[in-house]
């Protein structure tokens, strides 16, 4: 039974063992010494015209990378086309990824635009028909003093220089003319010294005189405190995507362009056009490569916690939809206020700006719209006036927005520091469990020591030279660390809001705690899988699915080191030891 190899008594004899070394002899004048395995890998993955590769492992070449014993299928301007094609796949492969990310980013900001807008559009609306329904007297004229203020409230939103309470402000001011002249004493001139000398007289003293009494000041303090979070979220997510734009043109170093090509393309020179590079060997490089962007790590961080506080500001304690809601009956109450003081208004606008009606400063004024203001403020609204509440079917899709993007905004706390793992993943490096490529040889599991995310761990790496922070790196974590400052100064309460209350009801993704490599998390040459894991931890993305489940958040994969080049993954260097391992079997069974 156990001579099932060879059945016939002799069959594996001194004539058999000559027959298959002249077989196997053969098989090697005809493949063996051939790079057509390369040349295959060369032209599928696009690396450079195919001309220069050779035909046959070329004996003493002088490589500059790819350096060892024994013939070889890479010459030296392969290996310029090798460090072209890693530029070019790793940038690719970055941009797939950060693509994910910007894609969160600009869509929420156009969504929370959006939203903004529409929220200014309903209450501008809503003012005007207070306006129409009610003041009707003054309302013709009032209407462009109400485009203009919500015209200004609309580029604050979008990150314009302008002040809120300098806004709401200039607004009671032009409506105070029309207000003393059409409600308070609606005989002068009939109303048309509005724009005369006069009319510049009590815009000017509006503040001191006081016609609307607290309302103007409580609105502009409610708007400034709804809108500046609304406006910081907007001009955050900007700042986020300069941050992205920025990475997405980080230059490679010389000393990160060899390592890849070490890690890619040097096993190509020796016929190993399918073996992978092993895990931590991947680290290491990838980690080297990109060790200035794992600097923006926690900038990044707490720019994201900003993020999160900044969504729960507008939703919270400031809503910016009961702001805007709020100002139909802020300047409703405004102009109230005036009817009811206008004596006192009118004496005391006399004395500064001369304008005497010819009455006693005690008679009331008999406008007829004292008495429909007084009735309106506890009679329902006229009926063009719209609901005093948002559509709820627009309140379900502010809530939904909100919190998609703090789920979403959840996955991408580590990006940068998670970034060489994610280049790591899939199908660019071996399983545990399979031989792997070390960057010299082939074997079976890394031993070089595997160094964590940043410049300092960079020191101990074997695999590729750290020198410097990039400088455009290095700009951009100013420039960012800048901006978390400023947010925080500017809102220094934010830590202390209360988290959105439709995420407390079991919505709100668990979390883990951070664990950085430079608290000894790193993973060692023995413990690689453990950075693996199933499902989300805070902040890293799983597998090439961080942004979503939609379509649009699904680039294309980059390339993978597979290269379908033919049944083996040796082209000259394999059949060598599958003759030996032949020969020696029927030797074997010859001598039993």
């Amino acid at each position: 039974m156990s001579r099932g190899i060879c059945p016939r008594v002799n069959s594996c004899g001194p004539f058999w063992i000559l027959s298959a070394l002249i077989i196997v002899v053969s098989v090697i004048d005809g493949h063996a010494y051939s790079c057509h395995e390369v040349r295959t890998a060369f032209q599928l993955r696009q690396v450079g015209p195919l001309h220069r590769v050779p035909e046959t492992p070329v004996p003493d070449v002088d490589l500059l990378v790819c350096k060892h014993q024994g013939p070889s299928c890479c010459t030296r301007k392969m290996e310029e086309s090798y460090q072209f094609a890693v530029r070019r796949d790793t940038l690719h492969n970055i941009n797939s990824y950060s693509y994910e990310l910007e894609h969160l980013i600009s869509g929420h900001s156009d969504a929370f635009q959006d939203m903004f807008q529409y929220l200014l559009s309903f209450s501008q609306g809503h003012l005007s028909s207070l306006l129409e329904g009610t003041y009707s007297s003054l309302s013709r004229r009032a209407l462009p003093h109400v485009n203009q203020l919500f015209s200004s409230l609309s580029l604050y939103l979008r990150g314009a220089n302008i002040s809120v309470e300098a806004a709401v402000h200039q607004f009671f001011n032009n409506l105070f003319p029309l207000v003393y002249t059409r409600l308070i004493n609606p005989g002068i001139e009939g109303g048309m010294m509005v724009d005369s000398e006069m009319g510049d007289c009590l815009r000017m003293i509006r503040q001191d005189v006081n016609p609307f009494g607290p309302h103007p000041a409580v609105m502009a303090q409610e708007m400034a405190g709804a809108l500046g979070a609304g406006r910081q979220l907007g001009l955050a997510l900007e700042e986020g995507l300069q941050v992205m734009n920025a990475t997405e043109h980080v230059s490679l170093s010389k000393e990160c362009v060899k390592g890849l090509v070490k890690m890619v393309y040097c096993s190509h020179c020796r016929g190993l056009t399918l073996i992978k590079p092993c895990v931590g060997y991947c680290l290491n490089v990838m980690r080297g490569c990109f060790a200035s962007m794992s600097e923006l790590d926690q900038p990044w961080r707490r720019y994201t916690t900003l993020l999160e506080q900044l969504t729960h500001a507008m939703a919270g304690h400031h809503s910016l939809e009961l702001a805007l809601l709020g100002v139909r009956g802020n300047v409703d109450e405004a102009l109230l206020y005036a009817q009811l003081h206008g004596p006192l208004i009118t004496a005391t606008v006399d004395k500064v700006c001369g304008l005497s009606t010819g009455e006693p400063t005690g008679m009331q004024p008999t406008s007829p719209e004292v008495t429909t203001s007084s009735l309106t403020s506890s009679s329902p609204l006229p009926s063009a006036a719209p609901s005093q509440t948002l559509p709820e079917q627009r309140l379900g899709q502010f809530a939904h927005l909100r919190r998609d993007f703090l789920m979403y905004l959840q996955r991408y706390k580590s990006f940068f520091a998670y970034l060489p793992e994610m280049l790591c993943e899939g199908e660019n490096v071996v399983d545990d469990d399979s031989t792997c490529w070390s960057g010299d040889d082939v074997v079976e599991s890394y031993s070089g020591r595997v160094v964590g995310n940043g410049l300092q761990a960079q020191r101990q790496n074997p695999e590729v030279k750290v020198r410097s922070l990039d400088p455009t790196v290095a700009e951009v974590k100013d420039r960012l660390e800048r901006f978390n400052q400023e947010t925080q100064e500017r809102f220094p309460k934010l830590g202390q809001i209360e988290a959105w209350d439709e995420l407390s009801s079991g919505e709100k993704e668990e979390s883990s705690t951070d664990c950085d490599d430079e608290d000894g998390c790193e993973a060692s040459g023995d413990d690689q899988e453990k950075i693996y894991t199933d499902g989300y931890s805070e902040g890293k993305p799983r597998g090439r699915q961080p942004g979503g489940d939609s379509p649009q958040h699904h680039p294309s994969k980059p390339p993978s080191v597979r290269v379908i080049g033919g049944p083996s993954s040796a082209s000259w260097a394999r059949p060598w030891s599958l003759a030996l391992l032949f020969a020696a079997l029927c030797l074997q069974w010859t001598l039993f």
